[in-house]
């Protein structure tokens, strides 16, 4: 009996699934070098990365989510009209895990001019957006075969901070809920807040929080953030002051409290520099921010009781304009896309001390602004 019970179980997992091969989709500005969303396939084992494919032709997709099922693939429209209206899209997508292909399932409007970033929930019921253009945020409820409907819930941020060029009114970067689907956080450039939204991810509506947001300093411009895996740390990029801020995160209560704001510049450096990404090592051991002018990515060592930040190294990209990287799901490469350059470098993380090293690998994609991973299945 128990060796049957060991065969149906093997049976069920689904052994075409590589060990170690993933496909990588890249975000993109469209135009003369990119036509949408491109895959690649990637060995976890060697740091080999494919040369790109056209995965599906779409306009300005420049964010990407995977749904937890990774049947399906969401990809923001950075417009500022779609079919009519004063609006940016957001579109849903099969995705084939053999061929890396994606085939378009619908799109609906992303409430709002702009859309720069997207998310789910952890059991993939709603997408969340934040459209920068207009500063403000949507909830679409997702169907069971990954169809979007319309917006449940649409929310206009209103207000000013201190920048005259970049914060004369809102402007949401980046949208999401936290890990026990509770509560929602938005970072909006414009006001130098980090707000805050309970979350109904049944209905995929957004509600009014107290407290309704955290502060950073005046002028910060705050742009991404990442939760730490223990989930009592947040970090918030800011874009325009080139800084890195640690907050402690109360799940239970949705509250947030400064910790430390650190420099993602090394000292003297005199440039023009913003911030574009900020992500979080699987080990919690490391944090990691890109520097969009002194093109680099800050390394920093975690406190992992006090969530405090210690410099560890500034590596460079090896390219221009580094807008986004990420980090694979083994934890050993990171993979920086260096809009500018129209590259994709592959780094090696030494998981002890979270340096990064060039492996030489490299490959090309128009604008590349965003890259997410789904573990491929053999062709």
């Amino acid at each position: 009996m128990k060796q049957f019970l060991t065969l149906v179980l093997v049976a069920m997992v689904p052994a075409a699934i590589s060990a170690r091969e993933y496909l990588v989709y890249f975000g993109t500005y469209t135009g003369a070098k990119s036509k949408g969303i491109y895959v690649s396939r990637f060995d976890a084992a060697t740091g080999g990365l494919s040369e790109p494919m056209l995965a599906a032709e779409t306009r300005n997709p420049s964010f990407l989510a995977v749904h937890p099922n990774r049947r399906f693939l969401y990809a923001v429209g950075e417009l500022n009209e779609f079919q009519g209206q004063r609006a940016g899209a957001v579109s849903a997508f099969l995705l084939e895990a053999r061929t890396g292909k994606l085939t378009l399932l619908n799109q609906q409007s992303s409430g709002g001019q702009g859309p720069c970033h997207v998310a789910l929930d952890s059991k993939g019921r709603c997408v969340l957006v934040a459209n920068y253009g207009s500063g403000t945020v949507a909830s679409l409820p997702v169907s069971k075969d990954g169809r979007l409907a319309e917006a449940a819930s649409t929310v206009q941020h209103t207000g000013s901070s201190v920048n005259p060029q970049r914060q004369t009114g809102p402007h949401a970067h980046h949208i999401v809920a936290d890990a026990g689907d509770r509560f929602v956080l938005a970072c909006d450039l414009g006001l130098d807040k980090v707000l805050l939204y309970r979350l109904d991810a049944r209905s995929a509506r957004l509600w009014p929080h107290d407290p309704p947001f955290a502060s950073v300093a005046p002028g910060a411009g705050p742009r991404h953030l990442v939760f730490a895996p223990n989930g009592r740390f947040v970090y918030v990029i800011n874009e325009l002051n080139s800084t890195l801020t640690a907050f402690a995160y109360n799940a239970r209560r949705g509250e947030m409290t400064e910790v430390q704001t650190v420099s993602t510049l090394p000292a003297g450096f005199s440039g023009n520099n913003s911030c574009a990404e900020v992500e979080m090592h699987p080990s919690g051991k490391f944090v990691y921010g890109s520097n969009r002018g002194h093109d680099s990515l800050a390394v920093f060592g975690v406190d992992q009781k006090t969530g405090k930040l210690s410099l560890v190294e500034h590596q460079p990209t090896r390219g221009r304009t580094p807008r986004h990287f990420a980090i694979d799901p083994t934890g050993r490469w990171l993979l920086a896309e260096n809009q500018g350059s129209d590259s994709v470098v592959v780094f090696e993380i030494d998981r002890k001390t979270g340096r990064l090293r060039a492996t030489g690998q490299s490959v090309t994609v128009g604008s590349p602004v965003c890259a997410v991973f789904v573990p491929a299945r053999k062709p």
